[in-house]
């Protein structure tokens, strides 16, 4: 929740950065223009990118949008730049009580600042109510009510759906005619360009986003633009510059600006620049047609970039699946047809492990260590087998995360949210002074998930070979997060590679047989053990950190950051 809010402000704070840019380029150009442009930047932080993100997630999967999304590095580096900020980097905590606390306290200051934006505003909405109760109509001929204040604040349009003009007592004595006019005419603009709706949205932004000092600028952006739009209307209505700018002074000298933007008055923003302006006669020149063809692809890539990134980010999903009961785990090897996801038979938490961690992001990630919790317990005890098939050739890792991943919310309504707390944890790190591991000499052929190899071809072999001997593990051609691997498959705390070793080595641990029972490997494939089998027996913990010393490394009891996934919501699967 916090990376999610994090990479809203940030987003929302550089497209008010860029539209501060564009009006430069329309300083020129009609004030409503850059109003719009201003107004933009407000409703952006009300709209997140992801939210527009998930509508194109939603939209059905073309070719083109497949040609994005397989193009190597594009869909993933596009999805990575609209959020940098990742939940478990912008919270982590050290324990998941202090993180609790830290976001309590964190709420509770944010509440504390709207509850007295809400306030203040209350006040001056109930300065605004009386003036309209104590208020008499005129006999003034308009397009919306006119009524007479007895106050002292200034003219203003009040009401969103169906607004009045409340005009402060005296005021018809203290201006000519044409001034009147002129203010009137200011007012009546402030109704067609319905300002007190746009300027109410952008309060509710100030309100939820008041520590934002961005937010505050634009909306002092707001006020400036619409009172220089409706002098430029007045202008063009033909009133006479001196007598308008005059009126206002004397609207200024005599009354209370208005105490809410809400209420479109006619003295807001930087006076002396406005009246400036209006004895200049400037109204700004319309736009031509480059500028209209700018603005317009402007706004179609504000909305569309987004939803493009959804489309390109989202999965392909599965045109054929099947789930069935059975009734004991059992793991198939990868198969051989392309485009096919048979996981063999498993509990749904297994499945959530892989799609949500092993193979999240599409990619394979072997020192993965994914916690399910909170999920009812037949989602551990119950076993199903999937059988799908996905629409062309897709990758296993892809199918294995995130294709999975949408088949578990759609057919076992799967909802989720991820955690990150301190756990127990093993580093591996080099010893001191310890003899450099020797490179493997020779070649092999890596593991490749979709393609795994059979029969190399010789004088090469595959890569990360392993088999039990009378006293040992041999692993050949093996890197360090092979030997994490390992470790990982045999203990029961995630394993974090701090040795910095890159490169191929043959390794071997001796240890006894009778505490490798419990290893199954699968040639080197990301496949998860049973986690029921991962050992606790001191003995056989003590076995593998003696092994480990003898190949100059350390493997050091420590805390770190665990990653669990919380169940919300699960449910059997529907028909197959």
């Amino acid at each position: 929740m916090i990376g999610e809010l994090t990479n809203h402000l940030w987003q929302s704070t550089v497209f008010a950065v860029a539209v501060g840019f564009m009006t430069i380029g329309f300083r020129k150009n009609r004030a409503h223009v850059r109003y719009w442009l201003w107004l933009s930047a407000s409703f952006k932080f009300l709209v997140p990118f992801s939210l527009l993100m998930s509508m194109g997630s939603r939209l059905e999967w073309t070719p083109a949008t497949h040609a994005i999304a397989a193009t190597p590095g594009i869909a993933l580096s596009m999805v990575q730049m609209s959020q940098p900020f990742p939940d478990a980097l912008a919270l982590a905590p050290s324990t998941r009580s202090a993180r609790d606390w830290g976001g309590i306290a964190v709420f509770g200051l944010w509440a504390c600042g709207f509850t007295a934006m809400a306030v203040i505003r209350a006040r001056g909405w109930r300065r605004i109510q009386a003036a309209v109760r104590a208020s008499a109509p005129m006999n003034i001929p308009g397009t919306i009510p006119v009524r007479s204040s007895p106050g002292l604040l200034e003219p203003g349009v009040v009401g969103l759906l169906h607004p009045i003009l409340l005009l402060p007592a005296g005021i018809v004595e203290r201006l000519k005619p044409s001034q009147l006019e002129a203010v009137i005419a200011h007012e009546l603009s402030h109704v067609r360009r319905r300002d007190n709706l746009t300027s109410a949205i952008h309060m509710i932004v100030e309100a939820i986003f008041w520590f934002h000092p961005l937010v505050w600028w634009v909306g002092a952006r707001l006020i400036e633009e619409r009172e220089r739009a409706c002098d430029e209307a007045v202008l063009r209505l033909g009133s006479e510059p001196h007598d308008y700018a005059e009126g206002i002074l004397i609207v200024c000298k005599s009354y209370l600006e208005s105490p809410l933007s809400c209420v479109s008055g006619v003295t807001g923003s930087n006076l002396k620049k406005r009246i400036q302006a209006i004895l200049a006669g400037r109204t700004g020149r319309d736009l031509n047609f480059a500028k209209k063809l700018a603005l317009t692809v402007a706004g179609i890539g504000a909305l569309g970039a987004p939803i493009l990134l959804g489309v390109a980010g989202a999965p392909p999903k599965f045109e054929a699946v099947s789930i069935k009961p059975c009734e004991a785990f059992s793991q198939r090897p990868v198969p051989d047809s392309p485009g096919r996801l048979q996981p063999g038979c498993t509990t749904v938490e297994r499945l959530i492990q892989q799609a949500y961690g092993v193979f999240a992001n599409g990619r394979a990630n072997r020192l993965s260590s994914v916690t399910v919790t909170d999920g009812p317990a037949w989602t551990r005890s119950e076993f199903y087998e999937i059988e799908a098939k996905a629409a062309g050739r897709q990758s296993q890792a892809t199918m294995n995360g995130p294709m999975l991943e949408a088949l578990l919310e759609e057919r076992f309504k799967l909802k989720i949210h991820r955690e990150t707390r301190e756990v127990p944890v093993y580093r591996v790190t080099r010893s001191k002074g310890a003899i450099p591991l020797q490179p493997f000499q020779g070649t092999c052929v890596p593991w490749d998930f979709d393609n795994p190899p059979r029969h190399p071809a010789p004088p090469s072999r595959q890569c990360e070979t392993g088999h039990l001997t009378s006293n040992g593990l041999a692993l050949e051609a093996a890197t360090m997060t092979d030997l994490c691997y390992f470790f990982l498959v045999t203990l029961d705390r995630p394993i974090f590679d701090e040795t910095g070793i890159t490169g191929r080595f043959n390794f071997y641990l001796e240890l006894p047989a009778a505490d490798l029972g419990f290893f199954h490997r699968a040639h080197g494939s990301p496949a998860r053990r049973d986690p029921a089998t991962a050992p606790t027996d001191p003995t056989v913990i003590s076995a593998i950190k003696m092994a480990v010393q003898k190949l100059g490394l350390n493997l050091e009891p420590s805390k770190g950051p665990g990653e669990f996934v919380a169940i919300d919501h699960v449910e059997r699967p529907s028909g197959s």
